[in-house]
């Protein structure tokens, strides 16, 4: 990566010790200031207080990181705004965690996802997917987000890689391990507002420094102006995949990852829990215009000659940017931002690895530990967890594009995961020998296609992520189905309240009034993002 050797002016300087102080001290404080922290509701789910406004901000928070940042500019200025799919898509699978899922996971009083398979199927799936939400984590949420922090700030500062690494993991990890999710959410608020401030200034200044809408148009290749491609498209990212591929990845990704889920866990109670996630829904409406397009007016902003045409290395389109069109101030602002969109992800994952080996893993073998002993077993993981993502954050240099790498392991990993969830609250038959066969089965496969993906040059693989996601669910819908029909399922009472015994069940629950209706939340989130994939398409 090219050095752009930005100097770090004291303003800049101040506003980046300044942030890195306040959000740290900010939730050391939120998880100091509660006398009962040393409870596990109240370290791991917040006390179940957290409301909607919390709930979508902290969502959208955990999912924006450096990677977004970095990669879907880098995309933009490749690929145009086809990437954008991964960020309107989201609404759908919110959507469909506000409508289906939720409910159940509030009514089921859980405080993991692997505990809702447990109450649904059996002890062995709750097993399973604790360690795979575990292992996903620490590798996807955490290490990428360090990397991709690491090299931004290498690029910008030339900070060292390792250095950059460790320091933000430790101050993450101190907040983390001190306050639990409610330092967490918090945190994460006030990054996510800090983060849309940032992005928002650097896409306004280039927007208009470019000339607008129509001088966009004049100085880029006409289909990088649209997210729905052909399947000859460069971009690699055919319209058919994105609509088979995406429900796949983003199903297990919204509704079925601890590390997200977690926030609707701590709702306070289940129209928050609804409304939260839809929240959240329309904030992603923001990074195609706020992360994706920013590339593409870099692009057009060189091709028109307003730029110096010196960008080398599309990876180091965000701070090529940021050294060109950002003054004194702004410059800190920016780099605060990214740290928050690191920060936010990493926090987050790192609160959820705690939770589950808490509740899941340690507590099975140790059920009469006391919920204060949780607590402290559970800072224990946050500490070898930030230790292992350390250790595993350079490696991600492997890949080509870290966001198409990340992608690339999310398709490998929630083929199996969205089968059993899915089958497992729309279809009664759906068996607990079912779920684990199909979750051992599923898994294995994807290791497999990861394998092959990892080594193409030798295996000769040419299947799209986004394709053979969509090929293993199918494999893994076909086990689910046949085991289950041959092995039934022996429902409990518990379980046999956590299958809808129609879609059109879950529109019946208590809903708030006027424009707070998740009802009508949904139908409206639902047509703004049909009537953007008209005009965009």
């Amino acid at each position: 990566m090219e050095q752009l050797n930005l100097a770090i002016h004291p303003v800049d300087l101040v506003i980046i010790i300044a942030y890195l102080v306040g959000i740290v001290a900010l939730g050391c404080w939120a998880g100091l200031r509660r006398r009962n922290i040393t409870g596990g509701k109240g370290y791991f789910l917040a006390d179940k207080a957290l409301t909607w406004p919390i709930i979508g901000l902290a969502l959208f928070s955990t999912n924006i990181s450096t990677i977004h940042l970095v990669s879907l500019a880098q995309e933009g200025y490749v690929n145009g705004l086809a990437y954008g799919n991964f960020e309107w898509m989201a609404a759908f699978t919110l959507i469909a965690l506000a409508l289906f899922f939720a409910p159940f996971y509030i009514r089921s009083n859980v405080a993991t996802l692997p505990d809702f398979l447990e109450k649904r199927y059996s002890r062995a799936s709750r097993d399973w997917l604790a360690i795979i939400s575990i292992i996903s984590a620490v590798f996807i949420h955490i290490g990428f987000s360090l990397y991709t922090g690491a090299v931004v700030l290498r690029g910008l500062f030339d900070i060292n890689i390792m250095v950059s690494i460790i320091g933000i993991a430790i101050l993450t990890g101190l907040y983390t391990i001190i306050g639990g999710l409610l330092a967490v959410v918090l945190t994460e608020s006030i990054q996510t507002i800090v983060l849309i401030i940032g992005a928002v200034c650097i896409t306004f200044i280039a927007y208009t420094k470019l000339g607008g809408w129509s001088e966009l148009a004049a100085n880029v290749d006409p289909v990088k102006l649209t997210v729905l491609r052909s399947a000859d498209d460069p971009s690699g990212l055919p319209w058919y995949s994105v609509f088979l591929g995406y429900p796949v990845i983003g199903l297990w990704y919204w509704c079925a990852d601890q590390t997200i889920v977690q926030r609707v866990l701590g709702a306070k109670d289940e129209n928050h829990a609804r409304v939260g996630p839809l929240f959240a829904g329309f904030i992603k409406i923001l990074p195609v215009f706020i992360f994706v397009l920013p590339g593409l007016l870099c692009l057009g902003l060189i091709n028109k000659g307003t730029l110096p045409a010196e960008l080398t290395d599309s990876a180091d389109t965000y701070a090529f940017m940021i050294s060109h069109l950002l003054p004194i101030g702004l410059k800190g602002i920016v780099a605060a931002a990214l740290l928050a969109a690191l920060m936010s992800t990493v926090s987050g994952a790192l609160n959820s690895i705690a939770t589950l080996f808490s509740y899941d893993i340690y507590r099975r073998w140790r059920p009469e530990t006391s919920e204060r002993k949780l607590v402290v077993i559970g800072r224990i993981v946050t500490f070898v967890a930030m230790i292992a993502a350390i250790v595993w954050s350079p490696f991600v240099s492997h890949f080509q594009s870290i966001f198409q790498g990340i992608t690339a392991i999310i398709c490998y990993i929630a083929p199996p995961i969205t089968v059993v969830f899915v089958c497992g609250v729309f279809w009664r038959q759906a068996s607990s020998m079912g779920s684990i066969i199909t979750l051992l089965s599923g898994s294995a496969m994807g290791f497999v296609v990861f394998l092959l993906d990892w080594f193409k040059e030798h295996t000769g693989w040419n299947i799209p992520p986004m394709m053979a996601t969509f090929y293993l669910f199918v494999i893994c819908l076909i086990i689910m189905v046949f085991v289950s029909l041959l092995r039934p399922h022996r429902h409990t009472e518990e379980s046999e309240k956590l299958v809808w015994k129609n879609p059109l069940e879950s529109f019946y629950g208590e809903a708030w009034s006027g424009i707070g209706n998740f009802k009508l939340l949904s139908a409206l989130l639902f047509v703004t993002m049909v009537v953007l994939y008209v005009v965009f398409g």
